[in-house]
């Protein structure tokens, strides 16, 4: 371990930011290009929820990557996966951007999101590589804050770029990006954790591990209903540009305001945690968060059945989902790896596998469901509440009805971001 209890503020500070940026590729990749649905629509000659598979397909790379990246950055070290990972990603950044057709657009979203996920595994594992324990909580708090900015931003900035300069170049921009990337891990990112050729890369072994984990009656309640919980996050993502540019034809600079604005409550919500969890329990706080969401949820569905809802009527709507989601998931996640010390690694990673590959598919359902304005994304986020409050009301007669020990949520977030 390459710790820097002797390195100074400013290099602390220097890593910190490293780390950050790295862990911004993703959302960036995400969000920076919603803006451009419509163009890219008219470009491919196809309708908006056919792109809207293009965030689906990069939710399920993603998942894809938090499993095979593991073991590569524990076996080879950090930097070696990041360049590797990072490289691919530029080059599946510019084939999106000259992409001649939607299928293959989607191939290489897919592609893009399998070779970026390095970024965020290899950032949180060195958070632990470089910090000590008892720092890692708050280094860990520091980065979210980064990435909690980032969806804030990149929409804005991404109609900039789609309204001057086309939609192709937000790639380009994504592909720039990587490569400063790349320049900045090569020359002021420390090596961290060395390559270790005991790790294993067989699939038995790691499956085994993986198998034993879901047994954990505490793990796969609380990953699954937390899963299901923030799945209203992708729906939105995927479906947000169907909504707000498709159905009430709000300019890209005007969806990017409204993407920034409904981003301040997952935030809001995420950091609200902190105070809550001083009083009440991680079980606590999820059950009722998942209470108010279905609640909400449905009333959404109805009023979109009905028409009763214009512009503002669905941004508060949204809100107070996606304020439900960023407040949720953090205590289901928090409880689902509780039980786990030595494998917490395998653990987070198989729970980010689970997050992401299970929000991915069901975020697809927006394109498939091909329904106009919020219909799909009222009905989708209904009824994934509704599984997630079933789940956890069944599966709380397998588990014990006390849950002792409740970890506070600066080890919530620790753990939640070792995925």
């Amino acid at each position: 371990m390459n710790r820097i209890d002797n390195r100074s503020k400013r290099q602390t500070f220097l890593l910190i930011l490293i780390l950050g940026a790295l862990e911004t590729i993703t959302p960036i990749s995400i969000d920076m290009y919603l803006p451009a649905f419509p163009k890219i629509v008219n470009d491919f000659n196809t309708d908006i929820n056919k792109v809207a598979l293009s965030v689906s397909t990069y939710f399920l790379g993603f998942a894809l990557g938090e499993i095979v990246y593991g073991p590569l950055l524990d076996r080879f070290g950090r930097k070696r996966p990041l360049y590797i990972g990072l490289g691919l990603y530029v080059l599946a950044s510019i084939v999106c951007g000259v992409s001649n057709s939607i299928d293959s657009f989607l191939i290489m979203r897919f592609v893009q999101a399998l070779s970026g996920c390095v970024a965020s595994v290899a950032a949180i594992a060195m958070v632990r590589d470089f910090f000590p324990v008892e720092k890692t909580s708050s280094v860990l708090s520091f980065l979210f804050l980064i990435v909690g900015v980032s969806p804030m931003l990149a929409p804005t900035i991404g109609g900039f770029i789609v309204t001057a300069f086309g939609w192709r170049f937000v790639f380009g921009m994504l592909a720039i990006i990587a490569s400063i990337m790349i320049a900045v891990v090569f020359f002021f990112l420390p090596q961290g954790h060395a390559p270790d050729k005991t790790i294993s890369l067989k699939p038995k072994p790691i499956v085994k591990g993986f198998k034993q984990i879901l047994w954990e009656p505490k793990f796969y309640v609380f990953a699954l209903a937390g899963t299901f919980s923030f799945s209203g996050l992708f729906v939105y993502v995927a479906g947000s540009p169907a909504i707000f540019m498709d159905g009430f034809h709000v300019s890209a600079n005007e969806y990017g305001g409204i993407f920034a604005l409904l981003s301040i409550g997952f935030i809001g919500s995420s950091q609200l945690n902190h105070l809550l969890s001083r009083k009440y329990s991680n079980r606590q706080i999820y059950e009722v968060t998942a209470i108010i969401q279905l609640t909400f949820s449905c009333f959404y569905l109805l009023g979109v059945l009905n028409g009763w809802y214009g512009l503002w009527a669905n941004i508060i709507f949204l809100f107070v989902t996606l304020s439900c989601a960023g407040l949720g998931y953090p205590n289901a996640a928090a409880i689902a790896l509780s039980p786990f010390s030595k494998n917490a690694g395998s653990a987070s990673a198989l729970l980010g596998f689970i997050q992401i590959g299970i929000g991915g598919l069901i975020s697809s359902g927006v394109g498939m469901l091909n329904m106009k304005g919020s219909l799909a994304v009222s009905l989708i986020m209904t009824i994934s509440s509704a599984v997630a409050l079933i789940i956890l009301l069944i599966g709380k007669t397998k588990i014990s009805k006390t849950i002792d020990n409740d970890i506070k949520f600066h080890n919530e977030e620790k753990l939640l971001f070792e995925n």
